[in-house]
């Protein structure tokens, strides 16, 4: 059971300005899906004989909770109803924007999206009209989106599988890595679809991508919670979908000394995480992010595995 309004806390984060490329890796060592600069790269916290101490610790963390029966109740099980990559990309640019506010509400509101596409909502939407597509969210309401902004998402996705291919094509088409290809896509969607402000953010409003970034590491990571299924973008290139529990556990771990809950210390967070499993720096973020939501994993049970907390 959840504790606490996860995704509230997950989507609402605004940095005070980025420009927007993940300096602290290159794009060509990201895209390679190691580490980056290597000996060049200055200690962090998590690194040497304190990153010796953790690796282990958040290895077992891992192991541990890094399971299918504690994803309830997350938008994240819609994914695994889709088994053919085509459809769970749509299910997940759904699921995840819709994800903010109370989960038991994104949850309801997410059944009631996913329904209108039914079994495949790639086959749906190759087969709708934008006309139809619009008829066919007209009713919907969650929050602060409406049925129009909801449509225009979906006719944006219908957009991007004629012109591209499909949604990781579309991601993939822009220049640059990371962030870079997270602001294009948004801009191509945008501008294939419409309004979809309250869904996905403004690419120059500085947002920290919260969203998206959970959207990306459900698509990009593949293991026993994260279903995956877009090869071509690297778990290297992934960064930290910041909530206030992940934030709290990295002020601990001491992998961030910065109060903000903002992109520049995702971004660190991430690069302290990268240090200890460069390949894949937010494999720890589902397990980590259990202590503290829910009833049965509280702090006290963590600090038990890592003795800093």
């Amino acid at each position: 059971m959840l504790t606490h309004d996860k995704y509230g806390d997950r989507n609402n984060f605004r940095p005070p300005g980025t420009n927007g490329v993940f300096k602290s890796r290159s794009c060509a060592a990201r895209r390679a899906g190691t580490g980056g600069h290597g000996r060049k790269t200055p200690a962090a916290p998590a690194a040497g004989a304190a990153g010796q101490v953790l690796k282990p610790a958040l290895e077992k963390i891992y192991r541990d909770y890094n399971r299918r029966e504690l994803v309830h109740p997350d938008p994240l099980e819609f994914l695994y109803r889709y088994d053919d990559i085509r459809d769970r990309e749509i299910a997940g640019l759904v699921a995840s924007s819709l994800a903010y506010g109370n989960v038991k509400q994104i949850l309801r509101a997410v059944e009631a999206a996913l329904a209108v596409p039914g079994a495949s909502p790639r086959g749906w939407l190759e087969r709708s009209s934008p006309a139809r597509i619009d008829a066919a969210f007209s009713g919907f309401k969650y929050r602060f989106t409406e049925g129009r902004k909801l449509s225009a998402l979906m006719r944006g996705a219908k957009a991007a599988i004629t012109d591209y291919g499909g949604l990781q094509a579309c991601y993939l088409a822009g220049p640059g890595c990371g962030l870079e290809l997270t602001r294009g896509f948004i801009r191509r969607i945008c501008a294939l679809g419409g309004d979809v402000s309250t869904l996905l953010p403004d690419p120059q409003a500085g947002s920290a991508f919260k969203r998206f970034n959970l959207y990306l590491r459900w698509l990009v990571r593949s293991d026993a919670v994260d279903p995956g299924g877009w090869k071509g973008v690297p778990a290297s290139s992934l960064i930290v979908p910041l909530d206030t529990h992940m934030h709290h556990i990295a002020l601990k771990l001491g992998l961030t000394a910065r109060r903000q809950g903002d992109l520049k210390t995702a971004l660190e967070i991430t690069e302290g995480f990268a240090r200890l499993s460069p390949r894949d720096p937010v494999k720890y973020d589902f397990a980590l992010t259990r202590f503290g939501i829910r009833d049965d994993l509280d702090y006290e049970r963590l600090s038990a595995y890592i003795k800093v907390i």
